[in-house]
């Protein structure tokens, strides 16, 4: 099935832009140009419709940036974004605001990411009404957004700060889905909220996904929710991919280093005890990432071509792809 979202070679770097006078002065020798984080480094990824892909990594690793570039709201520094075979750039204005419209986001912040001057009706409807999709009354279409998204339409006169967390993340989906998305892109969406609540956001995503035929990538730090819910993993380390493969592949048969240290570390339920030992390290800057691949100071296995050459993402099994050296060793 052809790709609903295709990734190519993303990148992307945050900076300050220099003024005048910072300019003259790089120009001139006397100051040195601003660092710049490189948040993703040639990401490629694709994700087919009605599918749900996770997105998971350690905090700072490049996932909320990537979510956002494929939501449309951060352009890539370098790479392309195409929307059913097309790049993004190249479709025709009216075609490119479909297609924005098409890719909507839920934030992980229930609490920052609703206007709080702004009434639970007027969040949800304000988008539907200003691109005109509502043909009939907007009320009995916001009551109809709310019911979908499994809240009582009687509470859309109140202000954000008069729901709970649940409640507040329910609003998010409830305005996401009011401009008839086909693909959604959950940021943590579950990760400010209870663990019984959890439990129920994710219930309804699902639900979602059968009845309107919906695609998610799914980033989250949980591997538990990401089992639960995705089709296809890929594990990301500071901006890059180094492994993606079917979610039971991944948890049965991981094989990049970084990925079997996540998973051996999930909580588990058992009679016998066991020795809990963290990756080694810390995540390395992304001012000042490592040569080679980024993973090697951390790493047990790591050989000296590692400090030197960035590893490749390859077919390692049917739909299983991984970016390590110890691959071409094993050969």
């Amino acid at each position: 099935m052809a790709p609903l979202i295709e990734l190519n070679e993303i990148s992307h770097s945050f900076g300050t832009r220099p003024d005048l006078a910072a300019r003259l002065a790089i120009s001139l020798k006397f100051a040195k140009p601003a660092a710049r984080v490189q948040a993703i480094d040639g990401v490629s990824l694709a994700v087919r419709r009605g599918e749900v892909l996770g997105l998971v990594g350690e905090s700072g690793c490049g996932k909320s940036t990537l979510g956002r570039i494929v939501a449309g709201i951060v352009s890539p520094t370098r790479g392309s974004v195409s929307w059913r075979g097309k790049d993004m750039k190249a479709l025709p204005p009216s075609e490119r605001r479909e297609a924005k419209l098409r890719v909507q986001m839920i934030f992980q912040n229930p609490y920052a990411s609703l206007n709080p001057r702004r009434k639970a009706a007027d969040i949800v409807g304000e988008a539907p009404r200003v691109h005109g999709l509502v043909g009939g009354d907007l009320g009995t279409f916001v009551d109809e957004q709310f019911r979908r998204a499994g809240l009582d339409p009687a509470l859309k006169h109140r202000f954000p700060h008069q729901f709970s967390g649940g409640q507040r993340q329910r609003i998010g989906i409830a305005r996401a889905l009011a401009v008839q998305p086909e693909f959604l892109v959950c940021d943590e969406a579950v990760a400010a909220l209870d663990v019984s609540i959890q439990a129920q956001i994710l219930n309804l995503f699902m639900d979602l996904r059968e009845r309107l035929n919906l695609t998610y990538l799914f980033i989250s730090h949980d591997l538990g929710v990401v089992e639960h819910i995705s089709d296809r993993v890929a594990i990301m380390y500071l901006g890059r991919i180094v492994e993606e493969a079917p979610s039971e592949e991944i948890f049965a048969r991981a094989n990049h280093p970084y990925t079997r240290a996540l998973l051996a570390e999930v909580p588990r339920i058992e009679t016998t005890k066991r020795g809990f030992a963290a990756i080694k390290g810390e995540l390395p800057s992304p001012l000042s990432p490592p040569s080679g691949c980024h993973f090697h100071p951390r790493c047990p296995h790591a050989m000296p071509r590692c400090r030197t050459e960035a590893p490749r993402l390859k077919v390692v099994a049917a739909g299983h792809k991984s970016a390590c050296h110890l691959n071409d060793a094993a050969v």
